[in-house]
């Protein structure tokens, strides 16, 4: 069911909202002017620092040993990066042989939606409207449904469980006789489910905190006043896709299966206040590689401007499809942070001029005229100021191409200016001479 509230803003503080708004489009414009001369030179000098490193790459073909002879060099290697850590989850307590290993949680709530309408009064107030619409489902974080609008969902919300999430790293991975940095160890993806085992102890601990919290919450006993069915627990073998048995543990409020913890009375029906917790692993893998080999480990290429190159992708790639991705990811970027900047520029020119629109507001039809000249002209006079920003830019970071594209512009310029005066000037011979015979007046 959705809750409506209205509320009026008067024509002085709209105004004023606009006045304080030229000071934020000064510093959004400048932001974005910043970005987009930042962006063009970030991406010539990664361009730049690529095209070095491909230029001295060189293939290690065996890391089986550690090889003096690539001592220094920048290095193209593919392997299995692997780990004998076994490493805990710092939360729970349980662990496995892994790279990372971790958990994830999830609530389910009360979740609360927002749509607003506005309408502009004779007068210059504003009146809006914003619909509240409530859900339940799944969400990272326990949601305070005590700032709820409508007052039939305020204070629907609690939890059964609360745990942040957690991963936690191997501190010895080898790629055959090298070590990882700890940089390329958190490149490393991928996620499997692993089986968790918890102590009966502990997870009639979880059981009883859990009824009561549910107790509190839904004003019932919950289950409470059952004792014997409070300390059982069903234990099964269950098989999972790849056909291995995994221990099942059910509690009337704790459900353990494989690699999930539940939180809640069935997790086939979800309950706002339930808890999902889901833990997770990343096992040794095949892992392309580029880096400089120092010692028995390794350290980032660093370009002659400056910028520092190391690269970790998961699978089997060679060195020639890591720089194509490198390059395609900074032209990605590049067009991203452009597109970014631009709108940025816009939007801090509409804050500066938007005072305009907000003055015409006592005539609302007239506002709305007044508002799509400033929007139109503001978008166009952004894109040129931002297309003037990016040419100045490569003027600087690429001169020579620039200064190539700035001549091939002028010589355009300058062939249709001429051709455009020869065209004059043939229309003006070709034009007849008037009539000089003289006339009698009578």
């Amino acid at each position: 069911m959705a809750y409506t509230e209205t509320t009026t803003n008067s024509y002085g503080s709209r105004l004023g909202k606009s006045f304080g708004g030229i000071g934020t489009g000064f510093l959004m414009f400048l932001a974005g002017t910043a970005l987009l001369w930042w962006n063009e030179g970030r991406a010539v000098k990664t361009d730049k620092m690529l095209n070095e490193a491909q230029g001295v790459t060189v293939e290690m073909e065996n890391i089986n040993r550690v090889d003096q002879e690539f001592d220094g060099k920048l290095i193209h290697a593919t392997g299995l990066a692997t780990t004998t850590d076994s490493i805990v989850d710092p939360n729970f307590n349980v662990g496995a042989v892994a790279i990372n290993l971790g958990h994830t949680v999830e609530y389910y709530q009360w979740r609360e939606h927002a749509h607003q309408q506005k309408k502009d009064k004779l007068g210059g107030g504003e009146e809006v409207t914003t619909t509240y619409t409530y859900d339940q489902g799944w969400s990272n974080a326990p949601i305070n449904s005590s700032t709820f609008k409508d007052p039939a969902y305020q204070g629907k919300n609690f939890v059964l469980y609360q745990a942040d999430d957690a991963r936690v790293y191997a501190e010895n991975v080898t790629f055959g006789a090298y070590k990882l940095t700890s940089g390329q160890i958190q490149s490393i993806s991928g996620k499997s489910t692993f089986d968790v085992v918890f102590p009966d102890e502990q997870l009639r601990t979880w059981n009883s905190e859990a009824q009561r919290v549910a107790a509190q919450r839904t004003g019932t006993n919950a289950g409470l006043g059952n004792a014997v069915e409070n300390s059982m627990r069903s234990a099964v073998n269950a098989v999972t896709n790849d056909g291995q048995p995994t221990n099942v543990v059910d509690y009337p409020y704790v459900h353990a299966s494989g690699g999930t913890l539940y939180f809640g009375a069935s997790p086939n029906s979800p309950q706002v206040g339930d808890v999902r917790i889901t833990f997770f692993k990343t096992d040794p893998a095949t892992v392309s590689l580029m880096a400089v080999a120092s010692g028995d480990t390794f350290k980032p290429f660093k370009a002659k401007n400056g910028k520092s190159f190391s690269a970790l992708v998961m699978g089997e790639k060679s060195a020639d499809e890591m720089y194509e991705s490198e390059h395609a990811a900074n032209n990605m970027w590049l067009w991203i942070l452009r597109i970014v900047g631009i709108m940025i520029v816009i939007g801090g020119l509409k804050g500066i001029f938007g005072i305009l629109t907000t003055l015409m507001k006592v005539i609302p039809f007239l506002s709305k005229v007044v508002g799509a000249g400033v929007g139109f002209i503001c978008t166009i006079l952004g894109i040129i100021w931002s297309l003037i920003i990016i040419a100045l830019a490569w003027l600087f970071y690429r001169p020579i191409i620039g200064i190539i594209v700035l001549a091939v512009a002028s010589a355009l310029l300058f062939f249709l200016i001429k051709r455009g005066r020869e065209r004059s000037a043939a229309a003006a011979v070709n034009t007849p001479a008037p009539d000089a015979t003289p006339t009698n007046n009578l």
